[in-house]
Formats: structure tokens, C-alpha cells, sequence
């Protein structure tokens, strides 16, 4: 299974970012996704989840202003975040789960500065 996110960068308060997370080595549509982030000093969190069926689950500070999405036909779930905070600065990794293994991506940088 590899995962590999993209999209991550540098931006200001209020401003927007689309992270992309492309899932190989799985069979794609059956599988939870997720996206977790980790600011520095900070325990892993998760921010967002959706199913294969998607069910979508959020958590409570980004409700409002990020949406998780999939495509299945190309293997890619995606986050997309507005009305960024520099609260919401943190390194994003994307997560699934096989039976009991998890699986994560490398991780891409998010940055809200002025």
C-alpha cells in the first residue's frame, strides 16, 4: 500500500489549499480514508474521514471549512481546506487501514502565516 499526498504549501489567514492523497497497491473503493495532522510538539490528529460508503466525519474545529472528498475511479481522496487558520498549521498525512495495519502517507506541510 503506498499513499502519497501533495498539494501543501504556504498561505495566508483566510486563504485556501486542495490536498490530494494518491492510494496505490489497494482496493481503493472499499477502503476508509483518512486525513490526520501533526503540528509541531503536537500529538497526531484527525481531521477528517470519509467511507467507502462516504460517510463523512469531521473533527469539530474544521467543520465548515474543510471537505473531504474520494474518486474512486482514480484512487484519490482529497481534502480541501478553506478559511485557513494558522491554528490549522500542522504537517497532513493521509491514513487507511488494512485489518489492523495502518497505513500512512509521507506527509506534505501546511503553513498559515501572514
Amino acid at each position: 500500500v503506498q499513499l502519497v499526498e501533495s498539494g501543501g504549501g504556504l498561505v495566508e489567514p483566510g486563504e485556501s489549499l486542495r490536498l490530494s492523497c494518491a492510494a496505490s497497491g489497494i482496493i481503493f473503493s472499499i477502503y476508509a480514508m483518512g486525513w490526520y495532522r501533526q503540528a509541531p510538539g503536537k500529538q497526531r490528529e484527525l481531521v477528517a474521514t470519509i467511507t467507502s460508503t462516504e460517510t463523512i466525519n469531521y473533527k469539530e474545529s474544521v467543520k465548515g471549512r474543510f471537505t473531504i472528498s474520494r474518486d474512486n475511479a482514480k484512487n484519490m481522496v482529497y481534502l480541501q481546506m478553506n478559511s485557513l487558520k494558522p491554528e490549522d498549521t500542522a504537517v497532513y498525512y493521509c491514513h487507511t487501514r488494512f485489518g489492523i495495519h495502518d497505513f500512512w502517507g509521507q506527509g506534505t506541510q501546511v503553513t498559515v502565516s501572514s
